[in-house]
């Protein structure tokens, strides 16, 4: 996602499957979590998902983000769009945690969303799209409350589906990225994760589509004095948040975020949506 006039964008590498089968874990730099994609042509209607706002562990002196959504759209290099609706659960770099709603409707930018969360609150998410109206909305299951939006748009991309936390990456007006310190979230549990294709609603792993799962991994960094991002020498401090297995009955699992270090700089996955101006390879 973004915020405001930075560019937080997201992207995630591609896997062939048999319709219904779960590919093999793939790396990105910014995405965890699942992925679906129909056959060539097919249009999906509708993503939603559910899961428990996470409590971020902050520390002074590091500000770091985290992102939980659902969406449609935005997995191909060559991506024209992304309909996704989320919470955010980031720390402060004076180390105070900071929680917020929002929606976007990539390549425009984020539109905050007059939800408050809390963490512990269980949220309810939907992505739907009917011809060239996208309704998104989030409903706090904890509190009752709930928002919603619909949005004509003149571009939209209905060719996959996604259950994903992110490390959102800032775009500088040169147009070059870097993906943003991940927040220690600790774990995500999502719920409830279905995708509608057709007629037909299914979880993640029961649909007509192949599915893969991501892992997130990660460097981190801290803020330079100009303001964007410079490599943290910390014995390459490897961020990872990995996904569990999901239950084909419920649609449910787990993301986990951990921290290690490496004696040498890992290679990471790619970041994605593949548009114009992402992080430097």
């Amino acid at each position: 996602m973004r915020v405001q006039a930075l560019a937080l964008i997201a992207t995630a590498a591609s896997l062939a499957a048999p319709a219904g089968a779960l590919g093999a874990t793939t790396l990105s730099s910014n995405w965890a979590g699942y992925v679906a994609r129909p056959a060539a042509g097919a249009r999906l209607r509708s993503v939603s998902g559910t899961w428990t706002e996470p409590a971020v562990s902050c520390s002074a002196g590091r500000a770091s983000y985290s992102a939980v959504w659902v969406g449609l759209g935005g997995y191909s290099q060559n991506a024209g769009g992304l309909e996704q609706i989320g919470t955010d659960s980031d720390c402060s770099s004076t180390g105070h945690a900071v929680y917020s709603s929002w929606f976007e409707l990539l390549p425009a930018a984020p539109v905050a969303m007059d939800l408050k969360v809390r963490p512990g609150d269980r949220i309810t998410a939907a992505v739907t799209v009917i011809g060239r109206d996208a309704t998104l909305g989030l409903r706090d299951l904890t509190t009752g409350q709930r928002a919603s939006r619909t949005v004509r748009l003149s571009s939209i991309d209905v060719s996959s589906a996604e259950w994903i936390v992110e490390a959102p990456s800032v775009c500088l007006g040169s147009g070059a990225c870097r993906t943003l310190p991940l927040a220690d979230f600790g774990r995500v549990a999502f719920t409830d994760a279905t995708a509608t294709l057709g007629a037909l609603t299914r979880t993640i792993p029961a649909g007509p589509w192949s599915t893969s799962s991501l892992e997130l991994q990660s460097v981190s960094f801290t803020p330079a004095e100009d303001g964007g991002e410079e490599p943290r020498d910390a014995r390459n401090a490897l961020l990872l948040a990995t996904p569990s297995a999901v239950a084909r009955a419920t649609g449910a699992f787990t993301v986990a975020y951990s921290e290690r270090r490496a004696e040498a700089a890992p290679t990471e996955g790619p970041t994605l949506p593949g548009f114009t101006g992402g992080p430097p390879g």
